[in-house]
């Protein structure tokens, strides 16, 4: 009878054969049995270590394993969750026959379930997948990423934390559909996911050298400043306006240009007269002045009179 099974749990998310060391001297020691095959017992194989595939229930690895000290069961990628309750349960009511160890031999690394989004989409984009995904460009998927951004931006605002990570699954879907399609550009100029990860890693280790080059700083101020400098070292831009996105609400994007001539100290007056357009700009500009967001203030305005809007229409017009 086998003293000890080893129920050992991989990252199918990782490299087959990535293994710890105490997970590799557990394999060496006794016979491997698996489910089915799978990379983890192509890679076992590959290092001399036998694997047999044993499609049976409880009872049936009892009887393979023999005498064995020590045997190990190959769980597959999904865990092999409902074997491994049957063979606990058995040996929980007959404890004489076994002792069951679990032992993780890999786990998934932070941001693991990314590669799955990553994998899931390619299946949707290629050929056999999802036609209305391969139909998509960049250009048509843009009012798509705009309208999950502000589903996200509303969870924020009604601090529904349980729907934001919803929603931020959505701009995430945008994020990795883009890049899915980008691999298919033509004439040289494709890139895809790993570009934009890639990307953005350079891009926060280089403007946070007090956290990655051992740069001191004395405040968030100092800190917020010299990821401006940085940041307009890296553009070269021409103005202080470069790099402003022109198709935010035209409220915000008031409020934005005013800030960068702000922060820029570029002195250019207010526009004058008394059509809308400029009396609205300075309203921004006032409000700035006061420290509030002329943005949200008109959203807090507008979602307040939405309210009364709805508690007169369930009130009824007066007699």
């Amino acid at each position: 009878m086998s003293n000890r099974i080893v129920l050992l749990v991989t990252s199918p998310r990782l490299p087959a054969g990535l293994l710890t060391a105490e997970a590799w001297d557990t394999v060496r020691s006794g016979p491997v049995f698996a489910a089915a095959e799978s990379e983890q017992a192509t890679a076992l194989r590959v290092a001399g270590i036998p694997v047999t595939v044993l499609d049976t229930d409880a009872q049936g690895l009892l009887d393979a394993i023999g005498a064995a000290p020590v045997a190990v069961w190959l769980a597959g990628p999904q865990g092999d969750q409902p074997f491994a309750r049957q063979l606990g349960l058995r040996l929980a009511r007959e404890p004489g026959l076994a002792e069951l160890e679990l032992m993780y031999g890999s786990w998934d690394p932070p941001g693991a379930r990314l590669l799955d989004a990553v994998a899931v989409m390619d299946r949707l984009v290629s050929p056999g997948g999802d036609p209305w995904k391969r139909a998509q460009t960049h250009r048509t998927l843009a009012p798509y990423l705009l309208e999950e951004s502000y589903e996200a931006y509303d969870a924020i605002d009604r601090d529904d934390l349980d729907e934001l990570r919803e929603e931020l699954g959505d701009v995430l879907l945008q994020i990795v559909l883009h890049a899915r399609l980008a691999e298919e550009l033509p004439d040289g100029r494709a890139w895809n996911v790993d570009d934009v990860a890639g990307t953005l890693v350079e891009k926060m280790v280089r403007r946070n050298p007090h956290v990655f080059a051992g740069e001191r700083v004395e405040d968030i101020e100092e800190i917020t400043a010299n990821w401006e400098r940085i940041k307009r070292e890296e553009k070269e831009r021409e103005s202080v306006l470069d790099g402003v996105a022109l198709s935010q609400p035209a409220l915000a994007l008031a409020a934005k240009v005013l800030h960068r001539v702000e922060r820029g100290a570029v002195d250019v007056p207010l526009p004058p007269g008394d059509e809308l357009g400029p009396a609205l700009f300075r309203l921004v500009a006032d409000a700035r002045a006061a420290g509030l967001d002329p943005e949200a203030e008109l959203r807090r305005a507008t979602l307040a009179y939405a309210e009364a809007v709805r508690a007169a229409e369930i009130v009824g017009p007066a007699e």
